[in-house]
């Protein structure tokens, strides 16, 4: 009975001695991994430390490609408009209408016998008065001459000397010879009506 309480004894003795062994083992190989572990970290942090990052590149800007087709279009916008201008040219013969230097002198003659009609406050009627008077004596023409009497200008003095008073180019100003004559009818007969009844009763004033 010693005999098997010794050899339990034994076995007890050997179980834990292999139990304190195998943690022992265990304890060994942790701490050998975890400086392992450790070293690693430190050889990867001391790698990254020696090698420089590389800076970032620069993203390059998406750029929107535009449509062929919008392209096409706006070509021939582009392009300059060309006008194309016709000219015609015609030809004709145009006849110039003749004007005596008569009809020309009479329209300026009487339009200046109005003018001072007005200003000495005559009416219209008076210068019709004096418009039939005159035409019937020179047809307003300045320079026309009486052989038979002497008399000359619009207002047919006789002679024709007397309108020097007015002014010495008497024979070839119809402003002289229209002041003289306006005068005359004033002096005379009062006004340009009152020479024209005269010269139709009488056929001279």
């Amino acid at each position: 009975m010693d005999r098997n309480r010794v050899l339990r004894n034994t076995v007890l003795s050997m179980i834990a001695a292999s139990t304190v062994v195998g943690s022992a083992a265990i304890g060994r190989a942790e701490d050998v991994g975890a400086a392992t572990s450790l070293g690693t970290a430190e050889a990867t942090a001391a790698e990254n430390l020696a090698t420089p990052e590389k800076p970032a590149e620069p993203e390059e800007p998406l750029v929107a490609e535009k449509p062929a087709q919008a392209e096409e279009v706006a070509a021939p916008a582009m392009r300059p408009q060309v006008r194309r201008v016709h000219r015609a040219v015609w030809f004709t013969r145009a006849v110039p209408r003749a004007r005596t230097v008569a009809r020309t002198s009479k329209g300026r003659n009487k339009a200046i016998a109005f003018r001072l009609v007005a200003r000495r406050s005559w009416s219209h009627n008076q210068f019709q008065c004096l418009d039939s008077l005159w035409t019937r004596e020179s047809n307003w023409n300045h320079q026309a001459h009486n052989p038979s009497s002497g008399a000359y200008g619009i207002p047919q003095a006789l002679p024709g000397s007397k309108m020097r008073g007015v002014a010495g180019d008497w024979r070839s100003n119809p402003v002289t010879q229209i002041h003289w004559g306006l005068r005359y009818i004033k002096s005379r007969y009062g006004s340009p009506c009152g020479a024209w009844g005269h010269f139709r009763s009488s056929n001279w004033y």
